[in-house]
């Protein structure tokens, strides 16, 4: 078969010589090349951005219906990524991974899925009207996060539900924290059921051996990659990248069309292509880069007094079979503050933005996009923190109090559509609630449509407000009230 040539762009070439060409244009978007923008916002952006700003006209080609460039542009990209088939998403990886479970998901089928899934998991499901059977990941009590779900568990999973239309893997996690994937797919494999894979922090695990298993050299059969997150591309670009066997890809298709704008931003779709040329070429050699600056940062800020950051010394469970030494994980707690507090303190007094933050420990991302220098103001930002609230500081109690999960007395599409009325929240205990409440970022829900509030939820929620982390959810977005399904009183 004859090797790709990963240094062509076929969409974004196309793009450039279209706007060359520089033809009358009476088509939207309505800007024309720039000329009916806001002339501040068409200095700042350039014209160059809004002349390849383009609608699916013949020889641009058509997500919806790819035959030409973008299909080429595909191509190329399930062979970058070692995948059979690879669809472009400008839905971002939400919109991928509704796909995914769309495919393979009919109303009132069963899919299996770790708890802390990301809340577009749980918005398809309720689209699809399916029945998630929840597996519980690990919980690390050190660290006071959840890692992945075990071989173990899926077999468990497996065995009371071999009905189940999919299994949902997140790998790596937002941690970086991955378990044996390889193995788990080929559990599920033998049951002849599909393995889908929220690969949305993984899009480098492709290009470098020193990095976890892909999903698709463990033999998924689909995964959602976000390639903007680590990979070079523009805000809400990803992939699907998919294995052929389980899954039909005329489906797949069909359902990212029913998904996607019919105004797909051609900015977007070639920094896709744009992306793959880069990783395909220079990916080891990226990733090398970021490993070894995520290493460095490790290291120093281990040094640090009252900063911890996991490295390989967390290996060696089930549920920590290997990790993504780019994710710059921070345990704060000795220093006697919450991550949230300390994503605030190093924006106000060093200007560093972080990925995210709980109540015990801070995410920073190290990319591509990093170097020295950057990772160098992190640490200087760093050290200050400790210098400003290490001496004297008392850690705070590391309690691991996560509620069990609820019983799901309704389907979550059953319990968001049904008929609901509002209560004060800390009084809706025994109620079934018909809205989600989560904690974002990362995104993970607490409680879904469908599920028994109970009292340690409702306490677990009022605590994570209380110290200021950002729940989210509820229509009420102060957490007071809550939309629960009405119940039917008996008649006397």
């Amino acid at each position: 078969m004859k090797a790709m040539d990963h240094n062509k762009t076929p969409l974004f070439s196309a793009l450039r010589r279209h706007a060359e060409q520089d033809p009358v244009q009476f088509h939207i978007p309505g800007h024309k090349k720039g000329l009916g923008s806001d002339s501040e916002f068409r200095e700042f952006i350039g014209d160059n951005a809004l002349s390849i700003d383009l609608i699916n006209i013949a020889p641009l080609d058509d997500l919806h219906q790819p035959i030409g460039v973008i299909e080429e542009a595909q191509k190329l990209a399930a062979d970058a990524f070692g995948a059979d088939y690879t669809y472009f998403s400008v839905q971002g990886t939400s919109g991928a991974i509704m796909t995914m479970i769309l495919t393979v998901c009919a109303p009132g089928d069963k899919i299996i899925v770790p708890r802390n899934v990301h809340k577009s998991i749980m918005s398809a499901i309720i689209f699809a009207g399916a029945r998630p059977v929840f597996i519980s990941p690990a919980r690390d009590k050190n660290l006071g996060i959840d890692h992945g779900i075990t071989t173990r568990s899926v077999r468990k999973a497996l065995e009371r539900h071999p009905d189940a239309k999919a299994v949902l893997v997140i790998n790596p996690t937002y941690f970086g924290i991955c378990a044996n994937l390889k193995e788990i797919v080929d559990l599920v494999h033998s049951y002849d059921i599909p393995v889908l894979v929220d690969e949305a922090h993984g899009v480098l695990t492709h290009f470098h051996e020193k990095l976890p298993m892909s999903a698709m050299q463990a033999g998924a059969d689909m995964a959602a990659t976000s390639v903007h997150k680590l990979g070079g591309s523009m805000t809400q670009s990803s992939v699907l990248n998919v294995r052929k066997g389980r899954v039909n890809p005329h489906r797949i298709q069909t359902v990212i069309s029913m998904l996607t704008t019919t105004s797909t931003s051609y900015i977007l779709l070639a920094s896709l292509d744009t992306s793959r040329r880069n990783l395909a070429l220079n990916g080891h050699a990226l990733a090398e880069q970021a490993i070894e600056l995520g290493q460095y940062a490790r290291q120093q800020i281990n040094e640090i007094p009252g900063l911890y950051c996991f490295g390989e010394d967390i290996l060696g469970d089930e549920a920590t079979y290997d990790y993504d030494p780019t994710k710059v994980s921070i345990h704060v707690r000795h220093l006697g503050i919450t991550g949230y507090e300390t994503e605030n303190w190093l924006r106000d007094n060093y200007n560093v933005e972080i990925e995210m933050s709980d109540m015990y420990n801070i995410l920073c991302l190290v990319t591509p996009g990093d170097t020295y220098d950057s990772v160098t103001k992190l640490l200087i930002a760093l050290r200050g923190l400790s210098d400003r609230f290490h001496e004297g500081a008392e850690a705070r109690e590391l309690v691991v109090k996560i509620p069990d999960i609820p019983q799901l007395s309704l389907t979550p599409r059953d319990a968001f559509y049904g008929q609901t009325e509002v209560l004060p929240f800390k009084e809706s205990a025994g109620r079934i609630i018909a809205e989600f409440i989560y904690v974002y970022p990362p995104g993970i829900p607490i409680l879904l449509p469908g599920e028994v509030i109970t009292q340690k939820n409702i306490d677990y929620i009022v605590d994570h407000v209380e110290v200021g982390l950002p729940v989210k959810g509820p229509e009420d977005r102060s957490i007071e009230f809550v939309k629960v399904i009405v119940e039917e009183t008996a008649i006397s």
